[in-house]
């Protein structure tokens, strides 16, 4: 298995780059869930929203991950009524948890390895059906990212490792 030492960054909320890489880490967040939603269930499936926020949250620091994971669903939401009103709280819940796990884990091995982002994944999932099933009452909307989006799952995994290494040699 492959580690690389990455050049991590941890942005403050001060520096006009936090902003510059947020705005790009969005647009992210909503071209690819466009994409995503021209297939039947395409947001279920890939769980598109999550993509940029975790590649944000790992390579640039846990404030540029928890800018991109507010405020792409709430766009998204706003411009293109997906997700819907009645899903954001579980969506901003698993957004955020994601960029904590993400930038703390980047933060603390200062290393990037298939193995971390796979744990990172997991443990935003696992977390985030706990916290869904709290919102929801409901165990079956709490785990439907575990049984239906495992192509979304392993896009997080294998797609934003690539991408974190593509960056730190860029």
């Amino acid at each position: 298995m492959q580690t690389t030492t990455v050049q991590l960054y941890s942005l403050e909320y001060k520096n006009a780059k936090t902003y510059g890489l947020v705005a790009l880490f969005v647009a992210g967040n909503i071209l690819l869930p466009q994409l995503c939603h021209l297939v039947p269930q395409g947001g279920l499936r890939w769980l598109p929203i999550y993509f940029f926020t975790l590649i944000g949250a790992y390579k640039y620091g846990w404030r540029v991950g928890l800018l991109t994971a507010v405020v792409s669903p709430l766009v998204n939401s706003a411009l293109f009524g997906m997700p819907a009103v009645a899903m954001l709280p579980g969506i901003l819940l698993k957004s955020v948890l994601l960029a904590g796990v993400a930038g703390f884990t980047a933060w603390y091995f200062q290393k990037v390895s298939l193995l971390l982002v796979a744990l990172v994944v997991l443990c935003y999932q696992m977390l985030g059906v706990l916290g869904e099933w709290g919102l929801t009452g409901d165990v079956n909307l709490a785990v439907q990212d575990l049984r239906i989006g495992i192509p979304g799952i392993l896009l997080q995994v294998f797609g934003g490792w690539g991408i974190i290494r593509f960056c730190i040699r860029k």
